[in-house]
């Protein structure tokens, strides 16, 4: 079911919570979720936020992390070939932006990944707007991403399935979301329950 409201939800059993954009649909409900995530796909097209409790990479510089993430994320997505991947951003996030509590920096990216879908040839150009909270004093590194898919190969499965291709939105199709949105959903994102990390 899609959520259609500005309350923050529930994540992790209750542990964080954050607004997550209207039109969502929880893909927990749809298939399996690794336990260190939650997944939330637009009901109308293939975007997708993906909030993931990480191990915090003590050999990485905060400043360097969160390209160190976006490279895992291209490994993880096949996109690692010269031209396929590329950061347009990288700006540290100011505490007095955010919600969550003492982390020891926080961070914002931007970037492009060439991604097939469905371990298909064809490769779709997947705008990836990352946010970083690095957590040290509970070795963890907390991870939201935003994948925001803008050009559709026409040999992508993704075609028909997502008015994406299109470069627009049919009238019976949710909204696209919006940075604007996916920076509410980090600016929202809190920490309730501290034991989740014990």
């Amino acid at each position: 079911m899609a959520m259609n409201s500005d309350v923050p939800h529930l994540l992790f059993g209750g542990s964080f919570s954050a607004i997550i954009p209207p039109h969502s649909v929880d893909v927990s409900e749809i298939r399996e979720i690794p336990d260190n995530q939650e997944v939330f796909a637009h009901s109308d097209t293939d975007q997708s936020i993906i909030i993931e409790l990480l191990e915090h990479q003590n050999h990485v510089p905060d400043q360097e992390a969160a390209r160190y993430h976006f490279a895992d994320i291209a490994n993880s997505n096949d996109a690692t070939v010269m031209d396929s991947t590329k950061i347009l951003s990288v700006e540290p996030v100011s505490s007095d932006q955010i919600t969550l509590q003492d982390p020891s920096s926080a961070w914002l990216l931007s970037g492009r990944q060439q991604v097939a879908k469905f371990n298909e040839q064809a490769r779709n150009t997947v705008t990836i707007h990352l946010a970083l909270f690095r957590l040290p004093q509970y070795s963890t590194d907390i991870l939201i991403t935003f994948n925001d898919p803008t050009i559709i190969s026409p040999f992508s499965s993704s075609v028909g399935g997502s008015s994406v291709q299109s470069g627009g939105t049919s009238a019976s199709a949710a909204p696209h979301w919006t940075l604007e949105q996916f920076r509410a959903t980090v600016q929202s994102f809190q920490l309730l329950d501290p034991t989740i990390f014990s």
